[in-house]
Protein backbone atom coordinates (compact mmCIF):
# COMPACT_ATOMS: atom_id res chain seq x y z
CA UNK A 1 0.00 0.00 0.00
CA UNK A 2 3.33 2.65 1.25
CA UNK A 3 4.74 1.58 -2.55
CA UNK A 4 1.59 2.55 -4.41
CA UNK A 5 1.09 5.79 -2.35
CA UNK A 6 4.42 6.82 -3.10
CA UNK A 7 3.86 6.19 -6.65
CA UNK A 8 0.78 8.47 -7.17
CA UNK A 9 2.60 10.75 -4.83
CA UNK A 10 5.38 11.22 -7.57
CA UNK A 11 3.10 11.36 -10.60
CA UNK A 12 1.06 14.01 -8.55
CA UNK A 13 4.38 15.86 -7.52
CA UNK A 14 4.86 16.03 -11.35
CA UNK A 15 1.23 17.39 -12.17
CA UNK A 16 1.90 20.30 -9.49
CA UNK A 17 5.00 21.27 -10.78
CA UNK A 18 3.99 21.54 -14.85
CA UNK A 19 0.40 23.03 -13.51
CA UNK A 20 2.63 25.80 -11.94
CA UNK A 21 5.18 26.25 -14.93
CA UNK A 22 1.78 26.45 -17.11
CA UNK A 23 0.44 29.48 -15.06
CA UNK A 24 3.53 31.25 -14.51
CA UNK A 25 3.53 31.26 -18.43
CA UNK A 26 0.17 32.02 -19.12
CA UNK A 27 0.32 34.76 -16.42
CA UNK A 28 3.96 36.01 -18.60
CA UNK A 29 2.59 35.70 -21.88
CA UNK A 30 -1.24 38.13 -20.82
CA UNK A 31 0.83 41.06 -18.36
CA UNK A 32 -1.47 40.28 -15.79
CA UNK A 33 -1.02 41.63 -12.34
CA UNK A 34 -2.73 42.26 -9.57
CA UNK A 35 -2.53 44.75 -6.93
CA UNK A 36 0.30 46.38 -8.69
CA UNK A 37 2.57 43.26 -8.55
CA UNK A 38 4.47 43.08 -11.75
CA UNK A 39 4.10 39.67 -14.27
CA UNK A 40 7.27 38.32 -13.75
CA UNK A 41 7.62 38.44 -10.13
CA UNK A 42 3.95 36.49 -10.17
CA UNK A 43 4.89 33.78 -12.66
CA UNK A 44 8.02 33.59 -10.67
CA UNK A 45 5.92 32.94 -7.67
CA UNK A 46 3.71 30.28 -9.16
CA UNK A 47 6.63 28.41 -10.48
CA UNK A 48 8.59 28.57 -6.95
CA UNK A 49 5.29 27.59 -5.47
CA UNK A 50 5.02 24.63 -7.70
CA UNK A 51 8.75 23.65 -7.41
CA UNK A 52 7.89 24.03 -3.02
CA UNK A 53 4.80 21.96 -2.98
CA UNK A 54 6.51 19.17 -5.39
CA UNK A 55 9.69 18.72 -3.38
CA UNK A 56 6.97 18.04 -0.31
CA UNK A 57 5.41 15.35 -2.00
CA UNK A 58 8.15 13.84 -3.23
CA UNK A 59 9.71 13.86 0.63
CA UNK A 60 6.24 12.17 1.24
CA UNK A 61 6.60 9.84 -1.46
CA UNK A 62 10.16 9.01 -0.46
CA UNK A 63 8.82 8.16 3.18
CA UNK A 64 6.72 6.38 2.25
CA UNK A 65 9.05 4.25 -0.36
CA UNK A 66 11.39 3.66 3.08
CA UNK A 67 8.14 2.33 4.37
CA UNK A 68 7.10 0.08 2.04
CA UNK A 69 11.04 -0.83 1.52
CA UNK A 70 11.88 -1.71 5.14
CA UNK A 71 8.56 -3.08 6.18
CA UNK A 72 8.16 -0.60 9.31
CA UNK A 73 6.29 2.56 10.51
CA UNK A 74 8.10 5.62 10.02
CA UNK A 75 8.20 7.33 13.15
CA UNK A 76 8.86 10.94 14.64
CA UNK A 77 8.88 14.25 12.47
CA UNK A 78 8.44 11.86 9.60
CA UNK A 79 5.07 10.37 10.72
CA UNK A 80 3.90 13.80 11.31
CA UNK A 81 5.16 14.89 7.53
CA UNK A 82 2.75 11.68 6.18
CA UNK A 83 0.47 13.29 8.49
CA UNK A 84 0.34 16.56 7.25
CA UNK A 85 0.17 15.31 3.73
CA UNK A 86 -3.07 13.71 4.53
CA UNK A 87 -4.38 16.79 5.56
CA UNK A 88 -3.31 18.85 2.77
CA UNK A 89 -5.29 16.37 0.83
CA UNK A 90 -8.03 16.57 2.26
CA UNK A 91 -8.73 20.07 2.16
CA UNK A 92 -7.03 20.31 -1.67
CA UNK A 93 -10.15 17.30 -1.93
CA UNK A 94 -12.63 19.90 -0.31
CA UNK A 95 -11.30 23.11 -2.03
CA UNK A 96 -11.11 20.76 -5.38
CA UNK A 97 -15.12 19.76 -5.65
CA UNK A 98 -16.24 23.56 -5.83
CA UNK A 99 -13.08 24.89 -8.38
CA UNK A 100 -12.23 22.02 -10.57
CA UNK A 101 -15.07 18.89 -10.12
CA UNK A 102 -15.66 15.58 -8.70
CA UNK A 103 -13.17 13.97 -10.47
CA UNK A 104 -10.40 16.01 -8.69
CA UNK A 105 -12.22 15.79 -5.53
CA UNK A 106 -12.26 11.48 -6.17
CA UNK A 107 -8.68 11.60 -6.95
CA UNK A 108 -7.58 13.92 -3.74
CA UNK A 109 -9.63 11.16 -1.61
CA UNK A 110 -8.25 8.44 -3.05
CA UNK A 111 -4.69 9.69 -2.31
CA UNK A 112 -5.97 10.81 1.07
CA UNK A 113 -6.65 7.62 1.61
CA UNK A 114 -3.66 5.54 0.28
CA UNK A 115 -1.79 8.09 3.14
CA UNK A 116 -3.89 7.42 5.76
CA UNK A 117 -3.87 3.58 4.98
CA UNK A 118 -0.54 3.32 5.03
CA UNK A 119 -0.21 5.74 8.10
CA UNK A 120 -2.59 2.28 9.85
CA UNK A 121 -1.16 -0.47 8.32
CA UNK A 122 2.31 -0.19 9.88
CA UNK A 123 1.64 0.27 13.45
CA UNK A 124 3.71 2.43 15.82
CA UNK A 125 3.43 0.19 18.50
CA UNK A 126 4.38 -2.51 16.53
CA UNK A 127 7.90 -0.40 16.10
CA UNK A 128 8.25 0.40 19.57
CA UNK A 129 7.79 -3.19 20.58
CA UNK A 130 10.82 -4.17 19.10
CA UNK A 131 12.70 -1.86 20.21
CA UNK A 132 12.52 -2.66 23.94
CA UNK A 133 12.43 -5.87 23.90
CA UNK A 134 13.82 -7.57 27.80
CA UNK A 135 17.52 -8.69 27.32
CA UNK A 136 19.44 -9.29 30.41
CA UNK A 137 22.98 -6.91 30.80
CA UNK A 138 24.80 -9.74 29.29
CA UNK A 139 23.02 -9.52 26.04
CA UNK A 140 21.30 -13.07 26.72
CA UNK A 141 17.36 -13.75 25.83
CA UNK A 142 15.19 -13.07 29.29
CA UNK A 143 14.68 -16.61 31.09
CA UNK A 144 10.71 -18.05 30.96
CA UNK A 145 11.16 -19.00 34.81
CA UNK A 146 9.73 -15.93 36.18
CA UNK A 147 10.80 -13.53 38.92
CA UNK A 148 10.79 -16.92 41.47
CA UNK A 149 11.48 -20.24 39.93
CA UNK A 150 10.15 -23.44 40.93
CA UNK A 151 12.90 -25.33 43.26
CA UNK A 152 13.71 -28.59 41.28
CA UNK A 153 13.13 -31.89 42.30
CA UNK A 154 16.30 -34.07 43.39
Amino acid sequence: MAAAAALILVVEAVGIVLLNIFLGMVVDEQQMSMAGLEPRSMSLSAVVAGALFGAYLLLCALVLARTAIRDRAPVGLLRIVLISAAVVHGFLGAASVGLVGWVAFLFMMVVLGLIVWSLLSYGVEETAAEGTEETSPDNSPPSSAGPHPEPSAP
